[in-house]
């Protein structure tokens, strides 16, 4: 069993906890001791409004892979699926936020899905097995990924909430692991350690 230890180092409190968005800085450390890269992190604050779909969404087939191999989007995105390949493509998830099939569409073509509910949606190709990918759904506006380092950093409205953290190799329900935090008015800097 994975559980989540955090080692915090909170900066100085030198403003009140309603203060607006604070700097928050979250390193993920793997199991094995090194960062982790690729986790998604999300942070919910209460009386946070959830973030709104503007833009374009879109995780196209390219060389016989996804593309981004994740891509984050707010509930209620709709993201299109264009291929771009010379060989057609059979889209699907059976993730339990979003079940979906898009049967067979060749290069130039694209299809649509709404994602409406939040989690990681696991994408796979019915005619390539070896492709994988995930849309990761989010009713937060704090969500980012982890980079080569295993860091985030984002600004998140100081107070009480809670962090989680999704990777397909943490090994609990839904891939995720969640625990309560707090952010002072001048913002948090924390590692959080996956152990077995």
């Amino acid at each position: 069993m994975v559980r989540l230890s955090i080692l915090v180092s909170l900066a100085a409190l030198l403003v009140p906890a309603s203060a607006l968005a604070a700097p928050v800085t979250v390193q993920i450390v793997g199991a094995d001791g090194r960062p982790l890269a690729g986790a998604i992190v999300t942070v919910t604050m209460p009386n946070t409004p959830a973030p709104v779909p503007h833009g374009s969404y879109a995780v196209g087939q390219r060389n016989i892979q996804f593309d981004p191999q994740v891509l984050i989007v707010p509930v209620g995105a709709t993201v299109r699926f264009p291929n771009f390949d010379k060989v057609r493509h059979h889209v699907y998830s059976f993730s339990k936020p979003k079940k979906f099939e898009l049967k067979l569409f060749g290069q130039d073509e694209s299809r649509s899905v709404v994602f409406d509910k939040p989690g990681a949606v696991t994408l796979g190709c019915n005619i390539h097995d070896a492709m994988n990918g995930v849309v990761y759904v989010t009713n937060s506006p704090y969500t980012a990924q982890t980079d080569a380092n295993g860091r985030v950093h984002m600004n998140v409205a100081a107070g009480t909430g809670r962090i989680t953290v999704w990777h397909p190799s943490i090994r609990s329900a839904g891939n995720q692991l969640e625990q309560a935090m707090t952010i002072g008015g001048a913002g948090l800097s924390t590692s959080l350690h996956l152990r077995r």
